[in-house]
């Protein structure tokens, strides 16, 4: 997901390169706030600020968008739709972000209640010890059986809801 904290101005050639192996791009906000808290004005300024600077960069309409610290209610859902985003949750943390190393992310994920078909992971670009981590936790899931697919793959579209752990639920 992509955030502003000058990453689309710091690394607008990786932020090129990203789309350009096939991956989706997704916004994670302007500033990085409890997107809860704001009003609906400042929710969709929060986002259009980064899509709009994608957008001139690369002419990608980014539609993926993952609220800040998961701070998410239905008002932040319906701001982000109008936007032309789809909300969207993790539901295993790879809690990469606590610094705790290399082996405590991997088996946090491989080993996580949640984990299972569409699982959605969260790992951070900027924690300590995620990319040393990455190589090994990938191969480990494959062996496991798991396959990895575009979050624009794995996603509901329409008639579904989220409960409280951001699980998409069809209707």
């Amino acid at each position: 997901m992509i955030s502003q904290f000058g990453w689309v101005d710091a690394y607008p050639d990786d932020v090129k390169y990203i789309l350009s192996e096939g991956h989706d791009l997704g916004n994670h906000s302007e500033n990085h706030k409890n997107m809860s808290q704001l009003s609906d004005a400042e929710k969709k300024t929060e986002l259009m600020s980064v899509h709009d600077k994608v957008k001139a960069l690369t002419g990608y309409d980014m539609f993926l968008f993952r609220p800040p610290y998961g701070d998410y209610d239905n008002a932040v859902i319906k701001t982000a739709r109008e936007c032309g985003y789809y909300a969207i949750q993790w539901d295993v943390d790879s809690l990469d972000w606590k610094d705790y190393g290399v082996d405590s992310i991997i088996k946090t994920v491989t080993q996580h209640k949640h984990l299972g078909n569409g699982s959605i992971i969260l790992c951070h670009n900027g924690a300590k010890y995620t990319a040393q981590a990455l190589d090994t936790l990938i191969s480990t899931l494959q062996e496991a059986g798991y396959t990895f697919v575009p979050l624009s793959e794995l996603i509901y579209r329409d008639n579904y809801t989220m409960d409280h752990e951001g699980r998409q639920i069809p209707q």
